[in-house]
């Protein structure tokens, strides 16, 4: 596969990928090409910097990172906090709307929970002053 970035007649610009560099030709040639934007079929192939890896050590094959451990210093924080949040609440799954409005009214005793919301139910939350704020994480049964 090759990905060429092109250009349209009337200057739109965007990129395709192709089976190869005759396959671009043939379909140029037979005007199966054309601007997604416009439709126009009159289309060249611009400038385009090559997609090179860096060259790893002789003989050495490149280092993979293990998807398991955390990438950046943001990634880092990300995972201490979800480990605090999971470590210090109790996951209330798909109930958490409803749990969180029956702490607020005083039928239950206040504890620190976590769970989903739908967007409408988690709006009539906030309106309804109930102190709720969104985990920039995915619940556990949605995590792989």
């Amino acid at each position: 596969m090759i990905q060429y970035s092109l250009r349209c007649g009337n200057a739109h610009g965007f990129d395709s990928w192709f089976q190869s560099a005759a396959a671009y030709d043939s379909l140029l040639s037979a005007g199966q090409i054309g601007c997604p934007v416009c439709g126009d079929a009159s289309v060249e192939k611009t400038l385009m910097a090559p997609a090179v890896r860096p060259a790893g050590k002789a003989g050495e094959p490149a280092a993979k990172p293990k998807l398991s451990e955390p990438q950046s210093e943001l990634e880092v924080a990300m995972a201490e906090l979800r480990r605090r949040v999971e470590e210090n609440s109790e996951y209330v799954g798909l109930n958490f709307a409803a749990e969180a409005r029956r702490m607020h009214d005083g039928d239950i005793d206040q504890r620190a929970i976590y769970g989903e919301a739908k967007p409408d139910e988690a709006r009539a939350l906030i309106e309804d002053g109930v102190p709720v704020a969104p985990l920039p994480f995915m619940p556990p049964r949605k995590a792989n």
